[in-house]
């Protein structure tokens, strides 16, 4: 399902850069889903903005933690993915420290036994739009 392109491996199926070390996560179980990370265009310019991105193999297992800076999507013209097996869940979350207040918004991903390999999921990441200060005085208390 990989390659390897100095240093850095790319997916075979969609020319997309794997996340450093999201391939043969959990012994005995072969890679079977490529979780297709998609930020959309408007957001690629973000300065401080990264993707957390977990896999749990169990619900008591926290088998993978990465973080993904937004500004390596600017740098990789075909993407980011991830390869996990086919069971398990993985959480996608969207953080921006910048803005006031803080952007987090969390995605789970619930991987059934059953799926297919080869089974390709788009997880389409969109900050939400910053408040004009007008905004801000139109609801006051709202941060």
């Amino acid at each position: 399902m990989t390659q390897s392109a100095a240093q850095q491996f790319k997916s075979t199926r969609s020319g997309r850069l794997v996340v450093p070390g999201w391939m043969n996560l959990v012994p005995g179980k072969p890679d079977a889903v490529e979780v297709q990370l998609d930020v959309v265009p408007e957001d690629l310019g973000r300065t401080h903005a990264s993707l957390l991105i977990e896999y749990w193999a169990t619900p008591d297992d926290l088998t993978l933690q990465s973080v993904l800076p937004i500004r390596a999507f600017g740098a990789a013209q075909d993407g980011w993915c991830a390869i996990v097996p086919a069971a398990g869940r993985v959480l996608v979350r969207a953080i921006d420290p910048e803005p006031t207040p803080p952007v987090l918004a969390s995605h789970w991903i619930n991987v059934d036994p059953a799926t297919v390999p080869g089974t390709t999921v788009h997880v389409r990441v969109a900050f939400p739009a910053q408040p004009n200060p007008v905004q801000n005085l139109l609801n006051p208390g709202r941060a």
